[in-house]
């Protein structure tokens, strides 16, 4: 009864002989399941809908964390509640990978979070590619996995990848150079910024994460940020309320709309961004419809 209660809350197969590969987030979680397909249980720590910042896990979980032949992280100080749990099993000799250390990290400004690394990579579809390639290594070391199914995840994903990033490109580009400019509840699109030339004007919630607060002096410069920017929308995360990004456009003064984002969890199926090419082509379309409306 007690093993089949923890496949149960993990989502592993206690009775498998494959390798047991378990990741943090739910995206990096999409990611892996590509490439390791049926030749490994892959098990997702966090629920959809969740916030990376701030999920837990249960005592089953962490147990499960212990046995993996492999632990897939984020990194760069996104897991903050799970760090304890990350550093216990690397301690103890657990194989993990690190998707934060295969990327060219970009960092806060020192106004934002002290100019610390940016943990969100995936807004940018090629350093994921980066992150698959690396991945893609690691797996095919882990012992009894299938390596010609990793090799062929990790090549038909690659494609998917590149044609994401083709349809972003193209997205963005009827997008007026006045108008590319985001405003969101906190920072999260920095690579995306680098990546398609926009400017990040700022965000509710000072650094880059969800568990600081902001004070009234933060929501009154960045009031005026967006007026002096005369943005036509701001964006709102889908895991976070949007209480504050209301209370920015009310302050701002100005007729400026509030479109939901998922920016950093994946959802239930068939709620819009149940996958990571699904996320980011739904943010795709709402960022250039939103900013493409620019008087």
């Amino acid at each position: 009864m007690a093993v089949l209660t923890l496949a149960g809350c993990t989502g592993a197969d206690a009775s498998s002989d494959r390798p047991v590969v378990v990741v943090t987030t739910n995206i990096l979680g999409d990611v892996v399941e590509n490439l390791a397909g049926e030749s490994a249980d892959v098990t997702t720590l966090m629920k959809p809908n969740a916030d990376p910042h701030s999920f837990e896990i249960s005592v089953q979980e962490a147990s499960l964390l212990d046995r993996a032949d492999l632990v897939v992280s984020n990194g760069l100080g996104l897991e903050e509640g799970l760090q304890q749990h990350l550093d216990r099993v690397a301690d103890a000799g657990v194989e993990t990978f690190t998707a934060g250390e295969q990327i060219e990290v970009i960092s806060y400004s020192q106004e934002e979070a002290g100019g610390a690394p940016d943990p969100h990579f995936w807004t940018d579809p090629r350093r994921v590619v980066d992150v698959v390639d690396a991945l893609e290594t690691e797996l095919l070391e882990v012992e009894g996995i299938d390596r010609a199914s990793v090799e062929a995840g990790a090549e038909r994903y690659r494609a998917e990848l590149a044609e994401l990033d083709e349809e972003m490109t193209t997205a963005f580009a009827g997008i007026p150079d006045d108008a590319r400019a985001l405003v969101t509840n906190h920072h999260v699109f920095g690579y995306l910024a680098e990546r398609f030339d926009f400017r990040v004007i700022g965000a509710a919630i000072p650094g880059g994460t969800t568990l600081a607060s902001p004070s009234a002096a933060d929501l009154d410069d960045l009031a005026s940020a967006i007026t002096e920017a005369d943005v036509p929308a701001i964006f709102a995360e889908s895991s976070q309320p949007d209480r504050l990004v209301q209370v920015l456009a009310s302050e701002a003064g100005i007729d400026v709309e509030v479109i939901e984002l998922f920016t950093e969890s994946l959802t239930e199926p068939g709620r819009g961004a149940d996958t990571y090419l699904t996320m980011m082509r739904a943010n795709t379309t709402r960022i250039a419809d939103g900013l493409s409306n620019h008087p």
